[in-house]
């Protein structure tokens, strides 16, 4: 797509800008409007204003909370739940099948979840549980889908990416030959921790742990821990229940209660 609009002409990159952003041009205006009029207002009476007018571009499920500065786009396809929080600098980016954000769920600032699916994918979405935490700067590309499941805490500065590009062919630009894209699962109560990367076609697990900086490129089995770049999985949380992950510190729990005992 990228490359066949490279000569268009003025009209089709117009036509193509306004899709991007919304499914008509009707759409784009209220969409342009209410942002702009809502957008920035500050404190608790833009949070008020935005949770009542922003209803007539989303879906919302009783009250959200929405800070300034949120950037929509096809704002049509965003679901939020009851309670949802999304705080300064947030970018939704919803082409069909959208992005739905569970009851209780916080997505914390400059934060990105794009859902871009301008090559017609079928299964291009964003679904997150109940309850979940996103940290800051978090990017999740929901090309291929991803379903986020409740109670998973997401990290500042983690990737979940469910495209990639292929690039075999060396006579072409990466660029022009085109994308994968299978799908990601968090299951519930996951913690992906700060700076990984969870790539295409996997699943963390339930209650699995994935170390900073990890690099996720094979399946996450529940209950385990999985650390380096590509990650492997170091323990299972059920086989050790006295041992914890804390940062790059293994913290022992004693059966007495006496003081904890760290070890590099």
């Amino acid at each position: 797509m990228v490359a066949s609009l490279k000569d268009s002409r003025f009209s089709e990159r117009l036509s193509y800008y306004v899709r991007g952003q919304a499914p008509g041009l009707r759409d784009y205006l209220l969409q342009g409007l209410l942002t702009t009029l809502l957008g920035s207002l500050p404190g608790l009476p833009g949070i008020a204003l935005r949770g009542l007018g922003y209803r007539l571009i989303l879906q919302a499920e009783g009250f959200v909370a929405i800070e300034g500065g949120v950037r929509l786009r096809q704002a049509r396809n965003v679901r939020l739940g009851r309670g949802v929080f999304l705080d300064h600098g947030v970018y939704l980016h919803a082409c069909p099948g959208g992005i739905e954000i569970g009851a209780d769920t916080c997505v914390m600032h400059n934060a990105e979840l794009h859902v871009f699916n301008f090559r017609d994918l079928p299964h291009a979405f964003i679904r997150v549980g109940r309850g979940t935490f996103i940290g800051e700067s978090v990017v999740i590309r929901g090309q291929g889908g991803v379903t986020i499941g409740d109670s998973v805490l997401i990290a500042p500065l983690a990737k979940i990416l469910a495209v990639d590009h292929n690039f075999a062919d060396t006579t072409r630009p990466v660029i022009d030959q085109g994308i994968t894209a299978r799908g990601i699962t968090v299951e519930d109560g996951a913690w992906i921790g700060a700076g990984a990367a969870v790539l295409d076609g996997v699943r963390v697990g339930k209650g699995a742990v994935v170390g900073a900086n990890a690099v996720v490129t094979r399946d996450v089995p529940d209950y385990t821990v999985a650390v380096g770049a590509p990650a492997r999985v170091i323990s299972d949380l059920r086989q050790v229940p006295s041992e914890q992950s804390f940062g790059h510190h293994l913290v022992s729990l004693p059966a007495n209660g006496g003081r904890l005992k760290s070890e590099r």
